[in-house]
Formats: C-alpha cells, sequence, structure tokens
C-alpha cells in the first residue's frame, strides 16, 4: 500500500536502520536491501545472461547488461541527440553541454566534470605516478 512504502521510504531520511549484515555490520533500513548486499559475501549471482553466460547479484546490473547485446540505448539528449544506454552516462553527458563541473580539487580547486578525473589529477599531488612505465615504453 501507498501507507507502507512511505513508511519504508521515511527511514532513508531518518537513518534509521533495523537490519544488520551478520558479516560486516553494516545496517540498511529494509530486509530487501539486506538481502541483495548479502550476495557481496556469499557471491551468489541470481541473474543470468542467456546470451553470454555473466551472472550478476543484482537485477538492475543485469537490465543495463543486457543493453550491451541488444544495442538498445534509451536514454536520449534533447540538446544533441546523442543516446546512451544507461542514464548515468547521460546524465554525465549533459554536463559538456552546461558546463558545470561538480568535482572540486581540495588542494588547488581545479575542477572536474566527472569524479574519475578529478581523483586522477589527485595524483598529481601525491606524487604517485601509476602511468609512468606508459611514457617511459613510448618515450
Amino acid at each position: 500500500t501507498m501507507s507502507c512504502t512511505l513508511s519504508r521510504h521515511y527511514h532513508v531520511h531518518t537513518g534509521e536502520t533495523s537490519y544488520s549484515c551478520g558479516m560486516c555490520n553494516k545496517s540498511f533500513s529494509e530486509r530487501n536491501t539486506l538481502n541483495v548486499h548479502s550476495r557481496i559475501h556469499t557471491g551468489e549471482n541470481p541473474f543470468s545472461c542467456s546470451v553470454c553466460g555473466k551472472t550478476f547479484a543484482q537485477r538492475s546490473t543485469f537490465n543495463s547488461h543486457i543493453l550491451v547485446h541488444t544495442g538498445e540505448k534509451p536514454f536520449s539528449c534533447n540538446l544533441c541527440d546523442k543516446t546512451f544506454a544507461q542514464r548515468s552516462s547521460l546524465n554525465m553527458h549533459i554536463l559538456v553541454h552546461t558546463g558545470e563541473k561538480p568535482f572540486s580539487c581540495n588542494i588547488c580547486s581545479k575542477e572536474f566534470a566527472q569524479k574519475n578525473n578529478l581523483n586522477n589529477h589527485l595524483l598529481v599531488h601525491s606524487g604517485e605516478k601509476p602511468f609512468h612505465a606508459i611514457y617511459v615504453l613510448k618515450n
């Protein structure tokens, strides 16, 4: 019912958690979320692709994977008509049009549209050079 759904959703805002993982003590507001989480520990992957045999712990990940085989790209940009298989990819693409850069370096304030680009940038400040070998081989 609607009131049951609203009641469950309420826990998202209160932070109230009633279900705890026996393996890592992470806690959840819904039993189903705990059940899905527990697959991390058990390795259970109940969703199997009939095309390639790859298995998945979550239905949503499985559904996204199926699009690899169908080529379907149901999410389209209303500014340039580019299409995407996943909504998250569309959301990231839209930043190209808006110029928004929501991720900024807390050391030098340089801004990035994508979090992974910020993470790569942070290596500049740490002195880590994980890609050094690639450049040495090319030179």
